[in-house]
């Protein structure tokens, strides 16, 4: 089978080996003359990113790049980016990386052209409908690793630095027009940043399947998705030049995203105000979670859990399901507690006031109390 494919689902979507190459007439098709490069400190300086400003710039669209995106960006980091985006009389953002660069990226096109400040944002009701929808500048979004889906994903998720909250800045808008899914771009990324991206898709593919709300198309991308993890990410971790496993990935991280539109759950409420407090990678805090949250939901999830099992060829239903989790996550060196994240003496108090206000916690299987997600974090904690 060749994985190369040109997808409308949720948008324009070039998947496929060397597709970087393409760059520049994927912003031309998103109406883009003048483009932004928007990614992370760590990424500006590699090879892959300055490839791909050579190839902007060799088409005659520039070479400008903003890249003081934190691990986890804030509005301060938006703020900085917009400023550069005007003074530069950009037309449009690449958005380019991992979560943080793409969710920034979003961020910068959707707020350069509004008067009103980030937080007028958040997915509150209808705040969105606030934004001038016609301002915001097109994007093309460029993932390089293979976990987060923002880059098919119509939010972007910033921490407030004064209050170390995570918020979700929502509009439809903020969709990227186009799409450049290119696995080679992912060859580079360490054992641990394919185990904890990979298995942030994971979670969202798990979380989304096990959400009470009724979406049955994500339903199905969600249990897919699973499957692609089961069979791929332990490929891609043992060798991270494995082409087939590095695409299938690719895939799953845009089917996770995709499908959690039928909502989140406890899992990302709580590693939400943890990687937001002590900075911890959210892929990894999400799988360190993932095992107690499967438990505090089992006596909504049990039959659920078990269908997926038996779709995934795990034997043993619910159990056999959350073996599996476990030996995944043992596999590739996740720690078993937030101690063993360099958590220590975590701040109950503040994490559960964080998960019981964050988006996610409605989309729960099981209701989240201040009491009962006391004792499900106690229980991550160690």
């Amino acid at each position: 089978m060749t994985l190369t494919a040109n997808w409308s689902y949720p948008t324009a979507i070039r998947f496929g080996a060397g597709r970087i190459s393409e760059i520049a007439e994927a912003c031309m098709a998103a109406g883009i003359t003048k483009p932004l490069l928007i990614t992370d400190r760590g990424l500006a300086g590699m090879d892959i990113t300055q490839r791909t400003l050579d190839l902007i710039d060799a088409a005659g669209l520039g070479r400008a790049m903003f890249s003081e995106v934190d691990p986890n960006p804030t509005e301060v980091n938006a703020q900085a980016g917009v400023a550069v985006y005007r003074e530069g009389g950009h037309d449009g953002v690449i958005a380019f990386g991992g979560g943080s660069g793409l969710d920034l990226g979003k961020v910068v096109a959707f707020l350069a052209g509004q008067s009103r400040p980030i937080w007028d944002f958040e997915d509150i009701g209808d705040w969105w409908t606030r934004a001038d929808a016609d301002a915001i500048a097109p994007i093309v979004a460029v993932p390089t690793t293979a976990g987060t889906g923002s880059e098919v994903g119509r939010a972007s998720v910033i921490t407030n630095s004064e209050t170390a909250e995570k918020k979700i800045i929502f509009h439809p808008k903020i969709l990227p027009r186009v799409v450049i899914c290119d696995p080679e771009l992912t060859v580079g990324m360490p054992p641990f940043i394919t185990a904890g991206t990979g298995l942030d898709a994971f979670a969202h593919c798990v979380e989304a399947f096990c959400s009470p709300h009724y979406h049955p198309m994500s339903q199905g991308m969600a249990l897919e998705g699973m499957r692609l993890v089961k069979d791929y990410l332990p490929r891609a971790y043992k060798d991270g030049t494995d082409i087939e496993a590095r695409a299938q990935m690719m895939s799953a991280a845009a089917m996770g995203a995709t499908a959690f539109q039928k909502g989140l759950g406890a899992i990302h409420a709580l590693s939400h105000p943890i990687g937001a407090i002590y900075h911890t990678h959210h892929g990894t805090t999400n799988a360190v979670c993932m095992p107690a949250v499967l438990q505090f939901n089992r006596p909504e999830i049990e039959a659920k859990i078990a269908q997926a099992a038996r779709y995934l060829d795990i034997d043993g239903g619910f159990d056999g399901f959350c073996a599996f989790v476990d030996d995944l996550n043992a596999s590739m060196g996740i720690p078993k507690t937030l101690k063993g994240l360099g958590v220590e003496n975590p701040d109950v108090d503040r994490i559960v006031a964080g998960a019981l206000i964050d988006p996610s916690t409605g989309g729960n299987p099981v209701k989240m109390t201040e009491e009962n997600t006391r004792e499900l974090l106690l229980n991550i904690i160690g």
